[in-house]
C-alpha cells in the first residue's frame, strides 16, 4: 500500500498475478480512504487477512500525515493478523516502475518535490540482468538549485515530479536527460513486486519505519517536531 505522496494505492498480488488492485491520485483524505479500500480489495480477491504471506507498505520520503497513514494501517493489519511487514522507500517504488529495457545504458534520476524550493532526489541503476534497480547515490533532501552540481556527467532517464521542477530551474543545462512521463506516484503493485523479489523476512522483523530527510512543515504548539514523537510498536 501507498499514501505517501499525492496518491492512494493498494495491490493485493500473487507472484505475477495482481488478485485486486486500486491507484487514485489525492493529494488529501488518505485517512477516511484507505481501510475503506483494503476491505472492498480484499472481498474482491475472496481473501482474509489471515490468508495473506507478508505486506508491504512505503515508508517515505513523502508527506509527513500520509506515511503515518500508510504505516499505522499496515502495522496494525500485520500485527493483528501476525503477518510480516516491510518497508519500501516511495524512491525507490519509484525508480522500479521503469523497465530494465527502458533505463538501458542510463542512469535514472528520481526526484520528488519536497515543497520549500526543495527535492528528495536519489540516483539508482539496473545493473545487467537485474530486475530491480540498484542504488548508486543515498537520498537526499536538496534544494532545487542546489541539485545540478550532485549529477555527474551521464546520461539519465528521469521520473517524479521534481524532476519538471529540477528542468525549469535550470538544472539539467549541463545533463543528457530524458524525463519519462510515467507517473509519479508510487504504485502499490510495484511496491508489491519489489517485495515479492525480497522474499519473505527470516525470523522476526521490526515494524517498518518512515524516512524522513528532513523536519516535517507542520509544528505541534509549544513547537514540538512531530518527527521526534515515537511511534506506537
Amino acid at each position: 500500500m501507498d499514501t505517501a505522496l499525492e496518491a492512494c494505492s493498494v495491490a493485493i498480488t500473487a507472484s505475477d498475478d495482481i488478485l485486486a488492485s486500486h491507484f487514485e491520485a489525492r493529494n488529501r483524505g488518505h485517512a477516511e480512504t484507505l481501510l475503506p479500500l483494503i476491505k472492498s480489495l480484499m472481498s474482491e480477491a475472496k481473501l482474509s487477512f489471515e490468508d495473506l504471506d507478508m505486506l508491504a507498505v512505503s515508508v517515505g520520503p513523502g508527506t509527513f500525515t500520509g506515511l503515518r497513514i500508510g504505516l499505522a494501517a499496515a502495522r496494525g493489519i500485520a500485527l493483528a493478523a501476525g503477518k510480516p511487514c516491510i518497508g519500501i522507500t516511495t524512491l525507490e517504488a519509484l525508480t522500479a516502475s521503469l523497465s530494465p529495457d527502458t533505463a538501458r545504458g542510463k542512469d535514472i534520476l528520481v526526484a520528488a518535490d519536497a515543497r520549500r524550493k526543495e527535492v528528495y532526489f536519489q540516483i539508482f541503476r539496473y545493473e545487467e540482468g537485474a530486475s530491480l534497480p540498484t542504488p548508486v547515490t543515498e537520498a537526499k533532501a536538496r534544494p532545487i538549485a542546489d541539485v545540478g552540481a550532485d549529477l555527474g556527467a551521464h546520461a539519465y532517464i528521469g521520473i517524479g515530479n521534481g524532476c519538471h521542477l529540477l528542468e525549469k530551474a535550470g538544472q539539467f543545462e549541463k545533463v543528457d536527460i530524458f524525463i519519462s512521463d510515467a507517473e509519479h506516484n508510487p504504485d502499490a503493485r510495484v511496491i508489491s513486486k519489489i517485495a515479492l523479489a525480497r522474499g519473505l523476512p527470516e525470523g522476526a522483523v521490526p515494524p517498518p519505519a518512515p524516512v524522513y530527510l528532513r523536519a516535517p512543515d507542520a509544528k505541534l504548539p509549544g513547537g514540538i517536531d512531530p518527527a521526534t514523537l515515537k511511534s506506537p510498536s
